[in-house]
């Protein structure tokens, strides 16, 4: 699989643009009348603040405190990079505050600090208990984070968790319980060798002896060697506590015959030889990031009887924080815990493993463009799998609850499942799972209009994104001078540029637009203009003679006049069955509107054709289509000849037997709003419609719009069906992001 680039100028953009940092604060209760800012300050306020003052307990009740956690750092380890101080770690902080949000729908706030003494953070931290749920302690050097958590831990009734440690701990833990059954091993048995006795290191090594492996048969390394018993270089009490009464004194020597390498250390450590010198279906895992210690392929090059785990994407068994952190905090925070102990760290690894053993849904196989079962390549569920939101998290809280440190016991578990799967954002699944398949596509895409800064910047970012080959439409100076005005002058090389002046194809295009427009009012000089001076229809033929897989265009002309384009080569008319479908992406919710491109007018035959198509682009994105025919009517009523077209096209789709659900025609919030819906119980659909049909072209236009410019939603679209070869149609005020996510669509054969 192609490996993913990311430029500086890329990386600084994205933290820059369209705002700097990566979040904001929102407001989660009306703030608009008089009345309203009386409840949510002077004079309101004051009942709840006697209410806690009461009963501290209701902070949970009246305020965020309960889902807040706060990720505090000194920069004192900051990713691989070092000790670069409070403020430069910032972005980091800011980013795992994000993922707490995507993953687990935790608020989470970052909080620098600017010392590196640990009794002063110890004293700021526990001074701040009060504001927060839970307290994730990031990148902070060894060994003092093990002071400060430990101290915290002692004097804070809130749960303190070093995610460098733990994190990592409980992911390889999950990891390793599968890798054992695998290779038919218990823990107990096992001969450990663990390279690299950092805060990672030795939180994996406690870890795995408190579910079981022996003191002895584990053995520790850092870079003077093995860690044993009576050693004084280079020691501390951390490192003391896990030496091992043992004769071997080099890592060389420690590797043979063992059952299991965890390395948290440095590119290249382990050798082939190391690996070669180890037990029967030896257990690899080489978490060094960004390279580690050993390569897959180097490891099974020599044992191909081996179990290897990454902390890299582009590997199988990735062992990512991400698997960990999120849910156990939501667990947490979820009963009001005092503290996460080993026993809700192994709740949450056993939780992973057995999720991993479990069949694959299909739209996490989808999403990494490959079958996932449990097996060698597969012993940790991938990071968008939808179920850890709701069967991790579970886990957690029920070892929190049997340990003793729930404030607030969660008494119907079946209910809290159902709870999680609602709290979920469906989109952000979505779009990773089409980006992850056009990435295993690695489709040829045609960026159409080369003179565009926009789609320039988009076609790099596809490239870069190692989703395919980026073939831009253009003049090779003009796409320069371009690039380098947008500060991407180092691109320049890796695009490859078609110019339509100096194509070895440009005599088969004519050959072919001939024959296909000659009895359409076009003579020969008309398809050498169209053929060589206009880049959507030179594009389109490129597309149509196999010499791309995909195009993108629309970003500088209108989509109709471009439809009309591109129908000089292909059959894109409403009479050939192309319909456009767009995407809506707004709080959490996705529903595709149709058709919002190529039917201005369209009776009960073709809105029932165009529910078909739009169902199959929704199965495409992952959703399971429930179709709305929308109107200003509700099953009747008012009476409209034009209203009647819609609950017509029920009808004809009653007659073709198609396996998705619909209904109509119904007002868009009965479609929508479970509630509305409720007050019709003969309605068919079961929950809230995904794709809303919609009487003409001008409504679903009117309808597009309105959602991006009021309420801010994200349009994908609309998305091109119908059509023998991958073509989508940007609208002309696209974004790069909206041009990129438009030529995944097209690298994914969306519809």
């Amino acid at each position: 699989m192609t490996k993913m680039k990311i430029t500086p100028e890329e990386a600084l953009a994205y933290h820059l643009d369209p705002k700097p940092g990566k979040y904001e604060v929102v407001a989660s209760t009306p703030m608009a009348t008089q009345r309203d800012l009386s409840l949510a300050y002077s004079p309101g306020v004051a009942v709840p603040v006697q209410a806690i003052a009461d009963n501290p307990e209701t902070a949970y009740d009246y305020t965020v405190k309960g889902n807040m956690v706060a990720v505090i750092s000194n920069g004192t380890a900051i990713l691989g990079m070092g000790n670069l101080g409070a403020l430069a770690s910032k972005p980091v902080m800011e980013g795992k505050a994000v993922l707490f949000k995507r993953f687990a729908d935790v608020n989470a706030i970052d909080i620098e600090l600017d010392t590196e003494d640990p009794d002063e953070i110890i004293a700021a931290v526990r001074l701040m208990g009060p504001t927060f749920g839970g307290i994730n302690l990031e990148d902070i050097k060894a060994p003092e984070c093990f002071i400060i958590e430990q101290r915290l831990k002692e004097i804070m009734d809130i749960p303190v968790f070093h995610d460098d440690q733990h994190g990592t701990a409980v992911i390889c833990a999950a990891g390793l319980i599968n890798a054992l059954e695998l290779s038919g091993k218990r823990i107990e048995d096992c001969r450990i060798v663990l390279n690299g006795a950092g805060a990672a290191g030795i939180a994996c090594l406690e870890l795995l002896k408190t579910m079981g492996a022996r003191h002895d048969n584990c053995l520790m390394c850092d870079t003077k060697g093995v860690i044993w018993q009576g050693r004084t270089e280079g020691m501390n009490q951390w490192k003391s506590a896990h030496a091992a009464r043992t004769d071997l004194r080099t890592l060389e020597e420690a590797m043979q015959g063992a059952d299991v390498f965890l390395g948290v250390s440095a590119k290249g450590a382990v050798t082939p030889e190391m690996v070669a010198s180890m037990a029967e279906n030896p257990v690899i895992f080489a978490m060094a990031n960004p390279d580690p210690e050993i390569t897959p392929e180097e490891a099974h090059a020599v044992r191909p009887d081996a179990i290897v785990a990454t902390g890299r994407s582009d590997y199988p068994n990735q062992v990512n924080n991400v698997l960990g952190f999120p849910y156990l905090f939501r667990g947490a925070l979820d009963i009001h815990a005092r503290a996460i102990n080993d026993e809700m760290k192994i709740a949450c690894a056993r939780a992973l493993a057995a999720l991993a053993r479990e069949d694959v849904p299909d739209e996490v196989a989808m999403a990494y463009g490959r079958k996932l079962s449990f097996g060698r390549d597969y012993i940790i569920p991938t990071p968008f799998d939808p179920r850890l939101i709701y069967v991790i998290p579970p886990a957690v809280a029920k070892a929190g609850m049997d340990t003793g440190v729930a404030r607030r016991p969660i008494i119907d578990l079946h209910a809290y499942e159902l709870a999680l799967k609602s709290r979920m954002d469906p989109t952000a699944s979505i779009l990773q799972g089409i980006h992850a398949r056009a990435k295993a596509a690695q489709a040829r895409m045609i960026f159409a209009e080369g003179d565009d800064p926009r789609v320039l910047r988009a076609a790099v970012a596809y490239q870069r994104a190692g989703l395919g080959k980026a073939l831009v439409v253009g003049r090779e100076a003009d796409v320069r001078e371009k690039l380098e005005a947008a500060g991407l002058s180092d691109a320049v090389r890796e695009l490859e540029v078609v110019n339509a002046a100096n194509s070895r194809h440009t005599e088969t295009y004519k050959t072919f637009l001939y024959n296909r427009l000659q009895r359409g009012g076009f003579d020969a000089h008309d398809i050498n203009r169209l053929a060589t001076r206009d880049r959507h229809v030179f594009s389109a033929l490129m597309l149509a003679h196999g010499h791309g897989d995909g195009l993108v265009t629309g970003a500088t002309r209108k989509s109709a006049y471009i439809l009309q384009l591109i129908n000089h080569v292909f059959d894109a008319k409403a009479s050939d069955g192309a319909v456009g479908v767009t995407a809506l992406l707004h709080k959490g919710r996705i529903v595709l509107l149709a058709d919002t491109l190529v039917h201005e007018w369209p009776e009960a035959e073709d809105l029932a054709d165009i529910a078909i198509k739009s169902a199959r682009v929704a199965r495409n994105l992952g959703l399971e289509p429930r179709v709305a025919f929308v109107s200003f009517s509700t099953f009747g009523y008012p009476v409209s000849e034009r209203a009647a077209k819609m609950g017509e096209a029920s009808k004809v789709l009653d007659g073709r037997k198609v396996d998705f659900e619909y209904e109509g025609e119904m007002t868009v919030d009965v479609a929508l709003n479970p509630a509305a819906m409720a007050q019709y119980p003969f309605c068919r659909l079961t929950g809230p419609a995904n794709i809303l049909i919609v009487p003409a072209r001008h409504s679903a236009s009117i309808s597009v719009k309105l959602m991006q410019e009021m309420a801010g939603a994200t349009v994908i679209g609309p998305i091109l069906t119908g059509v023998t070869k991958p073509i989508q149609i940007c609208s002309v005020n696209s974004t790069v992001n909206d041009i990129l996510n438009m030529a995944v669509m097209a690298a994914c054969k969306v519809g």
